[in-house]
């Protein structure tokens, strides 16, 4: 089983590439087994020639697994194609991949310093060195699903207290072993991914995330991997979600290329849409009422620049969400009982903002919000008229630049979440379901200058908590999940 075909050779250590050797990937393997029943699909995001992914798929039984990789060079990712079932000639932060959606994620990434203009630097969002490996660790990690296997091979001198920490609150069952072949200084890690909260006992994390620390510093040398797997076997789960999106944002010349072929042509439907002749032209659209207006703004169906009678240039962007209306209902028998019934009805409102942009204007460069009230009938209100709840919130202290991390971003952008409430809750100095200490650490913080840390229980998908942290300059505010953190 040979690693690297000589043809390929010359590609060794080129754009930080190292592969694994073949005594390493054959002693890994065994540490895997594959769920008793289901699909499995495994993912490797620097993929080389593809060969480790493809003898992990042997070794998980090929027939049950579905391959996906993604590699940057170009010829390694074309003997990639014959290798595995679905490879993305890219970096891999210019993919759109699903979350969630992989069983087994073999990550062994790019090894080097991250430094000032390189292309992917922005994606590392950290305090500790900048290296690429934590980079793509970061943009893997949300691929992997819960309970899912993770493979990392890194250089051992990686793991610093950033790293340490990330792994020890992502991962479980975290095993850490050297690579049979020392050249590279490689560590082999295994680990289940795990929500926050199913984190084992904080003695136990302390304990290996100090070990971790000590392997990283070369005060400790890990054990290495073993001939035979003595522990129970890390079972690969069986895919728990469709494969919505797996494909390259932007596209090489040649890729172009290769889809307007494929296409045959632009517009392989031009002379369905253009071709026909004497067909009746559609009578004109009715004029939308002003509820079905905001709709259709709010949806998105309609958007752009709208200027009033009065003069006023607004810059529109629509969304809606789903409010439930609550009504409770009493009801007496024969015998004088009450039983009371809660009835919830579901009510989209229209949400719309606007960024005023009328010449001369007081308010000029001013975000507002338009929405829909519960007792009007129009269905739109002017900004001056908002409810209560929309409007802004007493500030107890300067929030800063308001961002969000990824995976808050898939919650809003797919209607799972929305951090409206919380911001207001967090700016007005309600820090959510915390322990009564860090409560006061907070109101010190507002006198000492200090960062301030609020946590909200949610209602969104799998996601039960949401965290908002104000840095202690504030000069930023971040909306994330804890396994974000």
């Amino acid at each position: 089983m040979a690693l690297m075909f000589p043809r390929l050779a010359r590609n060794f250590a080129r754009n930080g590439y190292y592969p694994t050797d073949e005594t390493t990937l054959e002693r890994t393997l065994q540490a895997l087994a594959p769920s008793p029943t289901g699909k499995i699909r495994i993912f490797d995001p620097c993929a080389g020639e593809g060969v480790a992914l493809a003898e992990t798929a042997h070794a998980l039984g090929r027939d049950r697994v579905e391959t996906y990789a993604v590699e940057y060079d170009q010829e390694r990712a074309n003997h990639c194609k014959t290798l595995l079932d679905r490879v993305l000639h890219s970096d891999l932060m210019d993919t759109m991949i699903s979350r969630q959606a992989f069983g087994l994620l073999w990550l062994n990434p790019p090894y080097g310093d991250l430094v000032a203009d390189h292309a992917g630097a922005s994606q590392y969002q950290g305090n500790g060195r900048r290296r690429l490996e934590k980079m793509f660790y970061q943009r893997a990690l949300p691929l992997l699903q819960y309970r899912g296997i993770m493979v990392l091979i890194i250089p051992h001198y990686v793991l610093d207290d950033e790293l340490c920490g990330w792994l020890c609150n992502h991962f479980t069952e975290l095993r850490i072993y050297n690579a049979t072949d020392p050249t590279f200084k490689q560590v082999v890690i295994f680990g289940i991914r795990i929500r926050r909260q199913d984190l084992a006992r904080p003695q136990e994390v302390k304990y290996v995330r100090a070990r971790l620390q000590a392997i990283g510093a070369g005060t400790l040398s890990a054990e290495a991997l073993p001939t035979s797997w003595p522990w129970e076997p890390y079972r690969v789960l069986p895919a728990s979600t469709d494969l919505e999106h797996f494909y390259r944002i932007s596209l090489e010349p040649e890729q172009l290329c290769d889809e307007v072929k494929r296409l045959r042509g632009m517009w392989p439907d031009f002379t369905l849409h253009f071709g026909q002749i004497g067909a009746q032209p559609r009578p004109p659209v009715r004029e939308l009422s002003r509820w079905h207006l905001a709709l259709a703004l709010a949806a998105g169906a309609i958007s752009g620049v709208v200027t009033s009678k009065t003069g006023r240039v607004l810059v529109l962007k629509g969304d809606t969400y789903k409010d439930k209306v609550r009504k409770t209902e009493f009801t007496e028998d024969q015998d004088g009982n009450v039983s009371e019934v809660r009835i919830l009805t579901d009510r989209f409102v229209p949400i719309i903002r606007a960024w005023d942009m009328t010449p001369g204007s007081t308010n000029f460069g001013k975000v507002i919000t338009i929405s829909s009230s519960a007792d009007s009938q129009t269905g739109l209100v002017e900004p001056e008229a908002l409810p209560a709840p929309n409007q802004a919130p007493r500030m107890i202290f300067e929030p800063g630049r308001l961002v969000m991390t990824q995976s808050v971003h898939y919650l809003v952008e797919h209607g799972h979440l929305d951090p409206s409430p919380y911001l207001r809750r967090h700016f007005s100095g309600d820090w959510g379901e915390l322990p009564e200490e860090d409560c006061n650490s907070n109101k010190r913080a507002l006198t000492t200058g200090e960062r301030l840390f609020s946590s909200y229980n949610v209602d969104a998908g799998d996601e039960t908590r949401l965290w908002i942290i104000t840095e202690a300059d504030r000069s930023c505010t971040t909306v994330l999940l804890p396994s974000d953190y």
